[in-house]
């Protein structure tokens, strides 16, 4: 085991956060009772807004960045883990409250982990990841929700060339929905199709401000925008249909009425990935393992080393990022 390894720390310098490189020792890390070597991690808007400094994402400094990591186990004081066992890590306040993935080596409490499944290899899920899982999340609450598996009307997905809406297509798709994407960026128009959709609607369109009712259009929705995008949504979705919403790229605000809701019946459903109980990964993860093409997710995959992560960062919060990117944090 290797004395001195890298990682991206998040650390205060006047006043604000900024992200680099440092050397640390297994004595630098948390007390926590599993140490884990880290192989991959992966990057999601939430590690754009912590890394590029962007978005006050980490509530305490020093803080190793990264809100996934996937690895395997080298020592643990808990029953439930043991060496060489192979483990995923999505959330739990991880580069928020926590140390989190984009490093060799992390300690983490058991209670965080969830094994690997074996449909899956270590690069797979981060290639997945929180954004991958999100989405998995985002179709079990809509199908719980029951108004829409056997409907045959469009389900629109939003931010739809991100991490989030690639893997919701894909899903979608697999599992017969007729998939609508909503993006600004034409060039990724063949991208999507390749994933599944078979509609497309400007993002500008969604953008611009709306009536509190309009034309039903949806019988559910993936929403990672937020704002005023998502009351288009909500205002465009018919009668006891459902929009999962689990982001805010384009903002935490929600400039709607509550006549959807009480008109037509719409239901607006949260989706809360980082502290989800192992009951709901556990289906999501299922959801994934069921459903999710392995050709169209290295489609939409591509490998990056830990070293490019500052350049990474500044893109997808610029909306550069197409798809998903996986963290080689051994590079």
């Amino acid at each position: 085991m290797t004395e001195h390894f890298r990682a991206l720390v998040i650390d205060d310098s006047d006043g604000k956060p900024v992200a680099g490189f440092r050397d640390l020792t297994l004595a630098d890390l948390p007390n926590h009772d599993v140490l884990v070597e880290v192989l991959f991690s992966t990057l999601n808007y939430k590690d754009g807004l912590a890394v590029s400094g962007k978005g006050r994402i980490a509530r305490r400094l020093p803080m190793v960045a990264g809100v996934d990591l996937a690895g395997i186990v080298v020592e643990s004081r808990n029953p439930d883990w043991k060496p060489d066992d192979k483990v995923v890590v999505n959330g739990w306040g991880m580069s928020e409250t926590e140390w989190g993935g984009y490093t060799r080596f992390q300690r983490l409490k058991p209670e965080w982990l969830t094994r690997l499944p074996e449909t899956f290899t270590l690069e797979e899920s981060m290639a997945i990841g929180t954004a991958g899982y999100t989405a998995a999340l985002a179709i079990e609450a809509l199908e719980a929700w029951g108004k829409i598996k056997s409907d045959k009307r469009e389900i629109l997905v939003t931010g739809a060339a991100g991490g989030v809406g690639s893997v919701a297509i894909s899903l979608l798709a697999a599992r017969g929905y007729k998939v609508t994407a909503s993006t600004g960026r034409p060039e990724t128009l063949t991208y999507l199709s390749g994933l599944g959709a078979t509609g497309f609607v400007d993002r500008a369109e969604l953008a611009a401000k709306g009536g509190a009712l309009q034309k039903e259009r949806w019988v559910g929705a993936i929403d990672s925008v937020g704002s005023t995008t998502l009351a288009n949504v909500l205002a465009q979705t018919f009668q006891s249909g459902a929009v999962a919403a689990c982001g805010l790229a384009g903002g935490a605000d929600l400039p709607a009425t509550v006549m959807p809701h009480i008109l037509r019946g719409v239901a607006l459903l949260g989706i809360n990935s980082v502290t989800a109980p192992h009951a709901e990964r556990d289906r999501a993860w299922a959801i994934l393992a069921e459903s999710l093409d392995r050709q169209r997710l290295a489609a939409m995959t591509t490998i990056e080393p830990l070293s490019n992560l500052p350049q990474l960062a500044e893109d997808i919060v610029a909306g550069k990022i197409r798809g998903r990117v996986v963290v080689d944090v051994t590079k």
